[in-house]
């Protein structure tokens, strides 16, 4: 699943879990942060699956065997599962060798043929896929694509931002056949309509439509921000139903809300000179921009800029809708950063002005 802030991926990760588990699937839920290998997040959540199969008569076999794997596994790439033990010896010679990309397919392939021997399957999920190193992203892909060429019963579900897809494709030129990339984006009105209007029901409660329509159109559909402002209209109406005037009421405050928290954490990530590219955007406007434009609005070279460029995207920050352009994970994030940094001039502008005011200054001499 593709998209930007605050549009509900990991709400849906998280349900499409519970619905697993309530298919009988054995899962691992797992969220990839910054600077994480992929190895030390998997260790415990298989240990304690193998563990769970290992008591059942079915699987008895198999499970031990892959837990002596998966502690060959361990050790191979120094992870530590503090003061437990795995309860058998190493197997030696499988997943082994340090290389993650030859180790762990051997790994999830004695794992979900142990589940498969139990009659069961596994479904791992993944949010914020974007963080994985190269690395570690081209490993999951390819286990994934071996156990699937051997028809065992295991599926993969991940989320991230919208560079996931040619993260993805990079890793392994092969992913854009082996996966599905559906978009998760803004609501359509009516279902963003009705995303406030049914809570305020339940509530016994009303919302009149010249509401609804100013929400919808301050928040253009984003879930996040549907609950931000659906929130503070409650909380701004004394009465039922909420009107137009909570809703605007509520704009304020939740402009206020989202600026010292949900886009302040974000900017205050930054260095001084990655939030100097990000105001640049900022001040281009809403949606995507050429990174070249964004380059000589800082008066700076394509290729100084590209690191930058570069730092912003791992941090999740902005991403590149396509090639050369460069547009914000986080909507709504150029208004913000206009209202955070309110006298901030662009240095190509700064260097016009003062230019005009040496040449005025020697004209007066003259």
């Amino acid at each position: 699943m593709l998209g930007l802030r605050g549009v509900g991926k990991t709400v849906l990760i998280n349900r499409i879990a519970e619905l697993a588990q309530e298919e009988g699937y054995l899962t691992v839920v797992l969220e990839a942060p910054e600077n994480r290998r992929l190895a030390e997040m998997l260790v415990p959540p298989l240990r304690a699956i193998l563990f769970r199969l290992s008591r059942g008569q079915a699987a008895k076999d198999r499970a031990r065997r892959a837990l002596g794997i998966l502690r060959a596994f361990a050790s191979a790439f120094k992870v530590s599962v503090g003061e437990v033990e795995f309860g058998v010896a190493p197997e030696t010679g499988t997943a082994d060798s340090g290389s993650l990309e030859s180790d762990l397919p051997e790994l999830l392939l004695s794992v979900v043929e142990a589940a498969q021997q139990a009659q069961t399957a596994i479904a791992l999920f993944v949010d914020e896929l974007q963080y994985l190193s190269e690395e570690d992203l081209s490993a999951l892909i390819v286990a994934v694509h071996k156990v699937g060429q051997r028809g065992l019963p295991f599926i993969l579900f991940g989320a991230g931002l919208p560079q996931l897809a040619a993260l993805a494709g990079e890793a392994k030129s092969y992913a854009e056949r082996l996966f599905d990339y559906p978009d998760v984006g803004l609501l359509p009105a009516e279902a963003a309509m009705t995303a406030i209007r049914e809570p305020v029901r339940q509530e016994s409660a009303a919302i009149t439509n010249d509401a609804l329509a100013l929400i919808v159109e301050e928040t253009r559909g984003y879930p996040y921000f549907l609950q931000e402002w659906g929130s503070h209209a409650w909380d701004a109406a004394s009465a039922s139903p909420i009107a137009s005037e909570d809703a605007a009421k509520a704009t304020i405050a939740a402009l206020a809300h989202l600026d010292h928290g949900f886009f302040r954490v974000r900017l205050d990530r930054l260095t001084p000179r990655e939030k100097d590219y990000v105001r640049a955007m900022a001040e281009l406007g809403p949606g995507s921009h050429r990174s070249g434009t964004i380059a000589k609005m800082l008066a700076i070279r394509v290729t100084a800029a590209g690191p930058l460029r570069d730092g912003l995207i791992k941090k999740g920050m902005i991403y590149s809708p396509q090639h050369g352009d460069t547009a914000f994970t986080v909507p709504m994030f150029d208004a913000f950063m206009r209202r955070s940094m309110p006298d901030w001039m662009p240095p190509a502008t700064k260097s016009a002005a003062k230019n005009t005011a040496k040449s005025r200054s020697k004209r007066r001499k003259h």
